[in-house]
């Protein structure tokens, strides 16, 4: 991996909203490992247990946390003048399709308000040099075809997720061109594919929901079986993120529109994902019959609308950036389920998340 980016993380003060989720936990660790000055915005860690406290991210000397809600404008704008970021990653959102369903006016106000008052807590902070919003795949018109969506292509998600997603790119590019243009920030957004590691235990998720079975001994059970999405290990758009805000900091010009993603040929059937779980799990438990079983149930269930389909072209992050994906689906998967059976088998969270950060960055102990 071409590692220049992370040296210059060093030092810097990033300020990252939604740190206490999944994703934001992980990215955290990447900065302290980087050395890079972390702070973060959000609500309580969404989840019981959270990686974000097996983590001790809450414990740790150095870490800048405000538990807010990212719709409170005047408490979000006095958090950021006072950390004095000079790099914003915003992840702060309600990022489960069914969850949208049941309570889209909580979605909308979450996602599309949400990004409406990080911007303006951005426009009173003189210390910001680089944002990136983070949205999704899913932000597209998505007409089921083969080839990967690009950048340039229509933007109007399905469901209440999708469309706040949509919408918040919108909302991004309006600050961008009404306030931002006069002023020395960088703003980009990036829309990444499926996000697996270990750590995740929210609800409606494909691999949360195959550790929670194979641990309760259970049928691991598929709702939609045949959809085909992203997958991709969460170091690979948490690296992401932080490569473009960092580099787009020193050269604006790199700010843009983004894709982050595998390779199309890394785009796999969700039922192709879960057995490949199982044979996984039983690798690892092979020595412990008990812990060994693992089986996929496929049991449609008539929900509502989620895509069937859906790939990234991710040549523009390519190009631009120099970026490609470190691990294909079936290592992100590997490493996902090494990550939960050595958690299950007594290790530390943090040494298992260390050890995944330095073999993915390809550095020393």
């Amino acid at each position: 991996m071409n590692t220049d980016w992370t040296e210059k993380l060093k030092g810097k003060r990033v300020l990252v909203t939604g740190h206490t989720g999944f994703k934001g936990s992980w990215m955290l660790e990447v900065l302290s490992y980087l050395g890079a000055e972390a702070c973060g915005y959000a609500l309580p860690a969404p989840t019981k247990p959270s990686l974000y406290e097996l983590l001790g991210h809450a414990d740790k000397q150095g870490l800048k946390s405000c538990i807010g809600d990212i719709r409170d404008g005047d408490k979000l704008a006095r958090f950021m003048r006072e950390a004095e970021p000079e790099i914003v990653i915003h992840m702060a959102a309600q990022p489960i399709v069914r969850t949208s369903y049941e309570d889209p006016v909580g979605t909308f106000e979450t996602n599309v308000m949400g990004t409406v008052k990080l911007l303006e807590a951005v426009r009173g902070c003189g210390s910001v040099r680089s944002v990136v919003n983070v949205t999704t795949d899913k932000v597209y018109l998505n007409e089921e075809k083969e080839e990967g969506y690009r950048e340039d292509e229509k933007l109007c998600g399905y469901d209440p997720y999708s469309n706040s997603k949509s919408c918040s790119e919108l909302v991004t590019y309006s600050y961008l061109h009404s306030f931002f243009v006069r002023r020395d920030i960088a703003v980009s957004t990036m829309r990444a594919g499926n996000v697996i590691g270990g750590g995740d235990y929210a609800k409606d998720r494909l691999i949360p929901d195959c550790v929670r079975a194979v641990e309760a001994g259970t049928p691991i059970v598929l709702r939609n079986p045949d959809s085909v999405r992203p997958y991709q290990h969460v170091l690979e758009p948490v690296c992401a993120y932080l490569r473009l805000a960092v580099l787009q900091a020193e050269a604006p010009e790199l700010a843009g529109n983004y894709n982050v993603g595998p390779r199309l040929e890394d785009c796999l059937r969700t039922e192709d994902m879960a057995k490949l779980f199982c044979e996984e799990w039983k690798r690892l438990a092979a020595a412990d019959p008990a812990r060994s079983k693992a089986c996929v149930e496929c049991r449609p269930d008539g929900g509502p609308h989620e895509a069937k389909l859906l790939r990234l072209d991710c040549s523009r992050i390519r190009e631009r950036l120099g970026w490609e994906p470190e691990w294909d689906s079936r290592t992100a998967l590997k490493k996902t389920v090494e990550w939960a059976y050595a958690l299950s088998s007594g290790r530390n969270a943090e040494e298992i998340t260390l050890d995944q950060i330095r073999e993915y960055l390809g550095t020393e102990k």
